[in-house]
């Protein structure tokens, strides 16, 4: 039985996420992620200025009148939604944790997905494969993830993005829109990512709180440091050591967005204390015109 609390968050977030695809996204959200090609939609009488090339000869010559063949957009899609919900999402220093921001942005892409008549499915992973949700379509199918996002408690702690690339490339076996939502605080996922990007249409979306990048005092603190794996303690009560933090964190930012343009990877950063429509209204006018 699912708690009346929770159903009530899966209304707000509905009410919220939905609004911003009617208003904002829908059209962007379609534009952008274009069907797999052009699939035979039906035969009608030659206009002058047709490319003749789309003549069907066969139905001109019963009809003794030229015809051609009219072509639409294969629409539908299937779409993951891998979303991070290991304890790191439990951080925020602001209004929300990484992991509520998180929430809503899988919410506002899963129904811009079925608006446009697109399959959905969701993977959620921490240190492990957490849960996994094949493609579906349908309002009730999304409410269905946003309940999990909201309701499943995680077994492990730690994040694995390579272990969950892995079940990506086995599960998917079409190609399909891959959206990556964590915070990539994670290392030796690099392999399996390039070949994920490969193989699917994949945008990362990584979630940071500010007070990871500037580190408030709060006296002794102890940091894990992804790229290397270890673990220490600073004294955020010294000014020095809270500065050579912030230029560590900051390097990794850099580090990392310099691998994804290596490989051709979109990575979208979002802050917790900001609202995330627009940096995803960015990105979707930006590869619009690369298109």
């Amino acid at each position: 039985m699912i708690p009346k609390e929770i159903l009530r968050k899966v209304r707000h977030i509905e009410i919220r996420t939905r609004g911003l695809v009617n208003d904002l996204f829908g059209g962007e959200y379609h534009s952008v992620f274009k069907g797999r090609g052009m699939t035979f939609s039906e035969v009608r009488e030659y206009q002058p200025g047709d490319d003749i090339r789309l003549i069907d000869w066969n139905v001109t010559a019963r009809s003794n009148e030229p015809h051609v063949k009219v072509f639409e957009e294969e629409r539908e899609l299937t779409v993951y939604l891998v979303v991070d919900i290991s304890s790191s999402g439990m951080f925020g220093s602001t209004n929300k944790f990484k992991k509520e921001i998180g929430t809503e942005i899988a919410a506002v892409l899963g129904f811009s997905a079925i608006k446009n008549k697109d399959r959905v499915g969701v993977i959620l992973f921490s240190n492990e494969i957490e849960k996994y949700i094949p493609p579906k379509k349908g309002r009730s199918h999304v409410l269905r993830v946003i309940r999990e996002l909201l309701y499943h408690k995680p077994q492990e702690q730690g994040t694995n993005l390579a272990s969950v690339l892995d079940f990506l490339l086995k599960v998917a076996k079409r190609r399909s829109v891959v959206f990556i939502i964590s915070d990539f605080l994670d290392e030796d996922y690099w392999k399996q990512l390039r070949m994920v990007n490969q193989k699917h249409d994949v945008i990362g979306i990584r979630i940071y709180d500010p007070a990871e990048l500037d580190f408030p005092n709060i006296g002794h603190q102890k940091i894990h440091d992804p790229e290397t794996g270890d673990t220490y303690w600073i004294d955020t009560k010294k000014s020095k050591e809270r500065n050579a933090y912030k230029q560590q964190v900051l390097q990794q930012f850099k580090t990392i967005k310099k691998d994804c343009d290596h490989i051709q990877f979109d990575l979208i950063d979002i802050a917790t204390n900001e609202d995330f429509v627009e940096p995803l209204m960015k990105y979707f006018k930006l590869r619009e015109h690369r298109i």
